[in-house]
């Protein structure tokens, strides 16, 4: 059986600013599931790609807002599909603070993202 492994990053305090998150994957893996969540009722666009395109795993969307994480996996990653990752890519994440994706458009508090990957 493949090993999952977890990456995660929270972001205390209210956001000022969007926030690009790059780190570099251990092995070749797969995205299988993210979970995004801020604590108030200010929720924070996410885009999930890698340094050629930041896109290119999920597209904008909306976090989940007051505590309540929303869930991304297979049916809302681009084309349907796990993303594929080689050993040594640049994962990006980048936050938008002020994204009105079904909030009030104001900066959110305590930003909160989990990725689970599968190597393989």
């Amino acid at each position: 059986m493949q090993r999952k492994f977890v990456q995660a990053f929270h972001v205390p305090g209210t956001l000022a600013a969007d926030v690009n998150i790059r780190w570099t994957v251990p092995s070749d893996c797969q995205l299988v599931h993210v979970s995004a969540v801020c604590s108030d009722a200010n929720p924070f666009g996410i885009n999930i790609g890698d340094s050629s395109d930041t896109d290119a795993y999920l597209e904008k969307a909306s976090s989940g807002y007051s505590d309540s994480p929303v869930e991304f996996d297979r049916d809302d990653f681009v084309g349907d599909q796990y993303p594929h990752i080689t050993d040594g890519t640049v994962v990006v994440i980048e936050v938008d603070y002020n994204y009105n994706g079904g909030g009030s458009g104001s900066a959110c508090d305590d930003a909160t993202i989990v990725l689970t990957f599968q190597e393989g």
